[in-house]
């Protein structure tokens, strides 16, 4: 059976009715081409079906036109709709990732960085395990390997990374309890050693200090982050706190925690629940009142942004330290 021959560089000049070298540039990312000139030839790419040889590129450019994506876990929602924001810009810019696991484990990270670096990506984007422990990333900065840090930074380790306004988010959600008439608002928190957990302590603290609340240690708890730690720490509070009614829960997975133990124990609906991070089944939980929803997309796009533009080595200040502005949303109207 005849093969049919695929499309080349100078069917995409054709196409476009712009020269071969404009096409170049267009695949390289040129900022000096016009947004229209761009869109065009993209255009004629699709509808031809043109792909780069990812082995041939590389030879011309010394890029290989990948990029590693390391995270801590794979079951969480956030990571996981961070990698696909971050794919969804690199694969428009021609680039491929590979994902990794680092199982929360800092050693694990490193082997991962060693084996990237050995596949020789032209960059990382990393979520850190341990926002204590990154002497590994010296291994980048010794190469000249750009790489940008998400969601968490880590200590001793001047990068690049887009975070969440975690302040900001936690402040507002809040403070939005204590306009409502909350007296005490519970706390769940988590890893504070880790950038996320620390900083919506922070915004927890000075929205009930800007109005006058009471910090009470007996109903600040701390956990792991993870969904046990949410049931176990959420039964302390009621059985401490029998008439609790408000509760601002730092994350998604001790969220659903929480309401689990809320749930199977019959407790009042009159609990109200804000948290950080949204999911699919948010507006069902049942004391759902608040969710802080982080722009999960926006943050995989800004960090693959920002890892291209270093990769390209524009004239860019270092380090890049981005803070994305979350969303609060209120459900069932109360």
């Amino acid at each position: 059976m005849h093969k049919s021959r695929s499309a080349t560089m100078k069917d995409v000049a054709q196409c476009s009715g712009f020269s071969t070298a404009t096409i170049s540039r267009v695949l390289n990312d040129d900022p000096k081409v016009k947004k229209e000139t761009r869109t065009s030839v993209l255009n004629c790419m699709e509808k031809l079906g043109y792909t780069v040889n990812p082995i041939a590129r590389s030879l011309k450019t010394s890029r290989t036109h990948t990029i590693g994506i390391i995270a801590p876990e794979f079951q969480n929602d956030f990571f996981m709709a961070v990698a696909e924001g971050i794919e969804d810009y690199l694969r428009g810019k021609g680039y491929f990732s590979f994902i990794c696991n680092s199982r929360e484990s800092s050693a694990e990270e490193e082997a991962l960085i060693r084996m990237l670096i050995e596949k020789q990506v032209d960059g990382m984007i990393i979520i850190p395990a341990d926002c204590q422990n990154g002497d590994h990333l010296h291994i980048l900065q010794d190469l000249d390997i750009p790489f940008v840090l998400v969601d968490r930074l880590v200590a001793g380790i001047p990068a690049d990374a887009v975070l969440t306004d975690n302040f900001r988010g936690s402040f507002e959600a809040v403070e939005r309890c204590i306009l409502d008439g909350a007296g005490k608002i519970a706390f769940i928190g988590g890893k504070m050693a880790l950038t996320s957990a620390g900083e919506r302590y922070e915004g927890y603290i000075a929205a009930m200090k800007k109005y006058g609340k009471p910090i009470d240690q007996s109903i600040l708890k701390y956990g792991d982050m993870h969904i046990e730690s949410g049931y176990k720490l959420m039964g302390e509070l009621v059985e401490s706190m029998p008439d609790i009614a408000y509760v601002f829960i730092i994350n998604l997975f001790m969220r659903i925690g929480a309401e689990k133990y809320l749930v199977e124990h019959g407790v009042s609906m009159n609990i109200r629940i804000a948290a950080f991070d949204e999911s699919s089944i948010s507006s069902l939980f049942t004391h759902s009142w608040i969710t802080v929803r982080q722009p999960l997309a926006g943050i995989g796009q800004q960090s693959a942004r920002l890892l291209l533009r270093r990769i390209r080595k524009e004239d860019l200040p270092f380090p890049q330290v981005y803070r994305e502005t979350p969303v609060i949303v209120t459900y069932r109207g109360m």
